[in-house]
């Protein structure tokens, strides 16, 4: 459980250094983890990255040290981080819908956004199927996008990037020879957000789509944006979710409970790389329905 106590304690210098610049990869150390590692378990366990948090914790603070004191409007901004009062009004309407001179008025109305506090329950009762699996280093074919914000705002912005892209849909599908499996990959994970890959287990002589144009056509390929997506060799935690015919919102429960119910007392701990999803179509003979499959990178704790 080392590593739940060394979160609390990178949250706790965050929330130390709000008014100063924060060094996350001394966040990171104090949760006894790369900084890439922390970013993801943060992530994951909180739903918002840490430029998220930070940003909105910051911002609250600011509310209400403009509502309840003297300090001009320039020195907030600065203290919080922000460089010019333009750059700071614009972030503070975004968050609490008035503008920071507003705030001074009598009963303005602020968002707060409270910190965070990490609570792991191991409790009986839930089941969880899983799986472990070694695999060896693949390649997919995929094209992506870059989903940044709030936990409702990618959510948003995955379901818009797979109605617009149909025909990418498509032309997958047949270049894997298979219209019942959808691959996504998420990586990059950074304070901002992550690169979200719809993607396709194409077989390898069609992974360069430029160089086999003669497949696919070097117009589409160019419109389409197809690029390969390196999968490293590792070991995989696989967790599926149950046979329905909605599982996107159950996936990212499932997501969260892999983490922090599952994780803290198996022997593994993330390590960097990817992250897979795999949704399997079927008939159930009352409508088509699906399960997810959730493949988290993990490795044996020395």
């Amino acid at each position: 459980m080392d590593w739940i106590t060394g979160i609390e304690r990178a949250i706790a210098y965050i929330e130390d250094h709000l008014a100063d610049e924060i060094d996350f990869a001394e966040a990171a150390a104090r949760s006894y983890s790369s900084p890439s590692h922390f970013a993801r378990v943060f992530s994951i366990l909180s739903g918002y990255t840490l430029g998220e948090y930070v940003r909105m914790r910051r911002l609250t603070l600011a509310g209400a040290e403009l509502a309840h004191g003297d300090a001009r409007i320039i020195d907030v901004a600065l203290k919080y981080g922000y460089d010019s009062p333009d750059s700071f009004a614009k972030a503070f309407r975004a968050f609490h819908g008035i503008t920071p001179s507003d705030a001074r008025r009598d009963g303005a109305a602020l968002r707060s956004f409270s910190r965070l506090s990490l609570k792991i329950t191991l409790e009986g009762g839930t089941i969880m199927n899983y799986r472990i699996e070694e695999k060896k280093a693949f390649r997919m074919l995929g094209y992506k996008r870059r989903f940044c914000g709030s936990p409702s705002e990618r959510t948003e912005q995955e379901r818009d990037f797979f109605v617009e892209t149909r025909l990418c849909q498509f032309l997958l599908a047949g270049m894997q020879h298979d219209a019942v499996t959808q691959y996504g990959v998420l990586t990059n994970f950074g304070d901002d957000g992550y690169d979200y890959y719809i993607a396709g287990m194409v077989p390898e002589d069609l992974i360069d789509v430029h160089r086999e144009a003669q497949y696919v056509g070097e117009q589409v390929a160019d419109l389409v944006g197809f690029e390969a997506v390196q999968i490293p060799a590792g070991l995989w935690l696989v967790c599926e979710t149950e046979r329905c015919q909605y599982p996107v919102e159950k996936h990212l429960t499932l997501r969260g409970e892999a983490v922090s119910n599952w994780l803290p007392d198996s022997g593994y701990a993330l390590r960097d790389g990817p992250e897979i999803e795999v949704a399997h179509w079927f008939d159930d003979e009352r409508y088509m329905a699906r399960y997810i499959e959730i493949w988290l990178p993990i490795e044996k704790i020395q």
